[in-house]
């Protein structure tokens, strides 16, 4: 009897086998598992045994057969000359008995069609399959040499530089396997070869399967004295089920002894015990592979290789002068991510933060120190409304909503420096920091920009029957435009004078009293026709006693315009177009061109990581073009076809940038500073569940929470500092207030994300030109935070750069910079902890966000460690 597992020669009968502990069965154990047994050089170039096909024999009129080199129990194996390609192959056929056998048939087959997939120097290549006198065989590699297993045996274990050598090239064919989602399933020495070269092939995919595909009883086909214990009973078979028996290969090259010498599996000795000058290094890396739980196992081949001594191919291609590649990239660095403990304190700083930061909301969020009482529903009913009393009964066929946030006042408030009595003006409510405004419109209102969203004045508001009307928070009226008929049906006789207009309905619905204005003349005129109009000045009930300004005009009696003005008020039909800086005229162009121009040339010379590049493109894409849908205005018209295809249009056109951008940075990046881009390149690659990107994703949410604690302490600085801060309170509002809807909370968080992604891109190029300019590290970050504190920054600007330099330099990098800028300005700014105010779901809304990132971070950073030692919550 031979032993299926290490093809010991067995001549009393045992259960076991006594050399390795596998299972036995009476016969021929290779017939169980599949194995073809390996001869040694000296009977793989000349066979004694003839076996079906003598020598000379000519197959498929192409194979000249040269001679048997081995058989086991999924048949025989022949060295022979492919004549068409004059180069040796290796045949192999099924057994006679079973050849015809349909199941045997369709996993010669599928050991075809899934070795094919797979192509790298340390796998044997599989040419093709054909038939010969009715029988199938499979042609591949012939390799000429020993089969590992038959090497240990005869030198026992290999010297150590040879033993490392061997186990990196099996991690490399190992995971060009995993790579196709290949499974081995059988990998042990007797599948391994070494030729006469040096060189090391995986042999003998025919257990192998797809990752997807394994269940029910095909998880335990294979050898049982290599089987993972999840495989070996049954439970499943991974890409750590290989790993495990990888590092039971390990084992043998390293200590020339098996790991298992009997039938117990419940434990290993560790390769220490047994060779006690054995490298710790090597020493941790089988003991990872063989932890029972595979959760605890190396993630991927790749990173039980940079476990082995000398494993960080990135330091090495660095030291050489050379540019590592994006998988160079994302294959070195840590493959453990951080400690538990580390971890802990992450995870503790983040929800003490944003507890605190709820807390602080009280004092900075205008939206708690603001009449808020109607939610964007009740004020659209109120608009609704006054339209009607104002003589525009008819029915709109589409209207839009949102609010707004008047910048201007705040900015002319805090001029005085009288911040108590800005304050106490804000819990006033008037004059009002928010806006809501509402348009209808007889027609659909399709927005002509790039967003498709609807605005004040997109599209304009020039189609008869077109109102528009803009309230305070509590539902008081500041501006109305109405759009008459073109034509009237009924106009009236010439020279009739116009019908007097009631003024007071006005100013009723603004909430003021008409008897405290003081008529003056008109300034300010409508965009419709009109044929009376007026004009009162006053002051705002208050400490500030702020002078106000109304206008209003009608036609025919009914109002078609109205102003609730203040100093601070501007026409924005007369607005000058803003003054551009002459270095935007020339940099931005040169920037730009520069970014095609180096694109293009790392293009050509394929430096550029392509991949990268569009899956980045991609990301932003679908963000940024998600974001625009859900924050476009959708009509039931064929315009609906011109805004999806404007949204896409400008989602398109910024992926297009930054895949760019990418193309034409990014080699530099990882040419003078790989380390930042790690973890990207990991998630890049679809790696979102390993510790090292957890660990940075958790870094991110950590330094998030110290950017959101920036913009509060400056808004408070604000209040408390005096006039003419860089900062204004309206700092912890999203653009364009997001809590309209959680839809529009959707979108505007998605479109944080693309402009979060350019801004870590920005912030990492910048750094990184520093570092290579200044040449020293911290040369480059005390250059970023002077750039920070003269762009306009001001003082705000060297805490900014400080929390940015140590994300890239000393919290990994890339990806928790995007992380950092995402969480900072989009997934905290809304936090308040009033959550009976009916904007209060928004709140939740991006609160449990930003929870959910977390809980995933910190889970994939700890990888199934446990969070308490053993015993920790023993009472003895």
């Amino acid at each position: 009897m031979r032993c299926a597992a290490c093809h010991a020669e067995i001549d009393s009968p045992a259960r076991f086998c006594p050399e390795c502990g596998a299972p036995l069965e009476p016969g021929d154990a290779a017939t169980k598992t599949g194995a073809v047994p390996q001869k040694s050089p000296s009977s793989a170039s000349s066979s004694a045994e003839d076996g079906r096909f003598l020598p000379g024999t000519l197959l498929a009129d192409r194979y000249r057969v040269i001679g048997l080199i081995g058989r086991g129990g999924m048949g025989e194996v022949y060295r022979a000359s492919d004549l068409k390609l004059n180069q040796p192959v290796a045949l192999k056929f099924l057994p006679t008995a079973v050849a015809r056998e349909p199941r045997l048939l369709e996993r010669l087959h599928g050991e075809v069609r899934i070795a094919r997939q797979v192509s790298h120097p340390n796998v044997c290549r599989v040419y093709d399959i054909g038939e010969a006198e009715s029988e199938a065989f499979i042609s591949m590699e012939y390799v000429d040499g020993e089969d590992l297993g038959s090497l240990l045996r005869r030198i026992g274990r290999l010297p150590g530089d040879k033993a490392v050598e061997i186990a990196r090239k099996l991690c490399a064919g190992l995971a060009a396997a995993h790579a196709k989602g290949v499974l081995h399933r059988d990998l042990k020495p007797a599948n391994i070869m070494i030729d006469g070269r040096g060189e090391v092939l995986i042999m003998d995919f025919g257990l192998a399967a797809l990752a997807d595909q394994v269940t029910g009883a095909e998880v335990r086909n294979g050898t049982p004295a290599y089987m993972a214990p999840e495989q070996f009973a049954g439970k499943e078979v991974s890409e750590r089920s290989d790993l495990y028996a990888l590092g039971l290969v390990l084992y043998e090259i390293f200590t020339g002894q098996r790991a298992f010498k009997t039938a117990d599996r419940s434990s290993i000795p560790t390769a220490a015990t047994v060779l006690r000058d054995l490298d710790p290094a090597i020493d941790r890396a089988i003991g990872r592979c063989l932890d029972p739980d595979p959760a605890k196992r190396p993630q991927t081949a790749l990173a039980l290789a940079r476990l082995l001594p000398g494993g960080d191919p990135l330091a090495e291609a660095l030291a050489a002068g050379e540019t590592p590649s994006p998988a160079m990239v994302a294959a070195s660095g840590d493959t453990e991510g951080i400690s538990v403990r580390t971890a802990g304190i992450c995870l503790a700083w983040i929800l003490m933060g944003v507890v605190a930061l709820m807390i602080l909301a009280g004092k900075t969020n205008v939206l708690l120190r603001t009449p808020f009482p109607n939610s964007p529903e009740i004020l659209a009913q109120k608009a609704h409304d006054l339209i009607q009393s104002f003589g525009y009964a008819a029915a709109p066929a589409d209207r839009v909503y949102a609010f707004s946030y008047d910048s201007a006042y705040q900015v002319y408030a805090e001029k005085p420096g009288n911040l108590a009595a800005y304050r106490d003006q804000l819990t006033q409510g008037q004059p009002p920091l928010i806006d809501f405004w509402y348009r209808q419109s007889p027609a659909p209102l399709a927005a002509n920009g790039l967003t498709g969203a609807v605005s004040p004045v997109d599209p304009p508001p020039i189609l008869s029957g077109m109102v528009g009307v803009t309230l305070d928070p509590q539902g008081h009226l500041l501006d109305f435009d109405a759009m008459p008929p073109q034509v009237e049906e009924a106009p009236p006789p010439p020279n009739d004078p116009a019908t007097g207009t009631e003024w007071q309905a006005l100013f009723t619905a603004a909430g003021l009293d008409m008897t405290r204005f003081t008529p003056a003349a008109p300034q300010w005129t409508s965009l419709a026709p009109f044929d009376a109009r007026a004009a009162w000045t006053g002051a705002y009930a208050s400490a500030l006693r702020i002078p106000m300004r109304v206008e209003a005009a009608s036609w025919r009696g009914e109002p078609v315009f109205f102003r609730v003005i203040g100093p601070w008020s501007t026409p924005d039909r007369m607005q000058q177009a803003a003054s551009v800086q002459p270095g935007s005229l020339v940099g931005i162009p040169f920037l730009l061109v520069l970014s095609g121009v180096l694109a293009w040339r790392n293009f050509r010379a394929k430096r550029g990581d392509i991949r990268g590049a569009s899956r980045t493109a991609s990301l932003v894409f679908v963000a940024g073009w998600l974001g625009l849908l859900l924050n476009a205005h959708h009509v039931g018209a064929a315009d609906e076809v011109r805004i999806l295809g404007s949204v896409t249009a400008g989602a398109l056109l910024i992926a297009a940038l930054v895949w760019a951008l990418y193309v034409a940075l990014e080699p530099y990046v990882r040419r003078h500073w790989p380390q930042s881009l790690i973890s990207w390149s990991r998630a890049l690659g679809g790696g979102f569940r390993d510790p090292l990107v957890g660990a940075h994703l958790l870094f991110g949410v950590a330094s998030g929470i110290g950017l959101a604690f920036i913009h509060t302490g400056s808004q408070m600085v604000a209040e408390h500092g005096g006039p003419g801060s860089a900062y204004a309170s309206n700092v912890s509002l999203p653009a364009s207030l997001l809590f309209l809807s959680t839809r529009s909370v959707a979108g505007g968080l998605l479109n944080g994300l693309s402009l979060g992604l350019l801004d870590g891109m920005a912030l990492t190029f910048v750094l990184m030109f520093l570092r290579v300019l200044l040449r020293r590290q911290w040369l480059a970050t005390a250059a970023l935070v002077l750039l920070f504190a003269l762009g306009g920054w001001g003082v705000n600007g060297i805490f900014f750069a400080a929390l940015f330099a140590a994300t890239l330099v000393r919290f990994g990098g890339l990806l928790p910079t995007i992380v950092c800028v995402v969480v900072g300005n989009d997934l905290t700014a809304p936090l308040a902890a009033d959550f009976s105010t009916w904007y209060a779901s928004r709140t939740l809304f991006v609160l449990l966000i930003l929870l959910a990132l977390t809980a995933y971070a910190f889970r994939t950073a700890v990888a199934g460690r446990p969070l308490f030692k053993a015993g920790f919550l023993d009472l003895d």
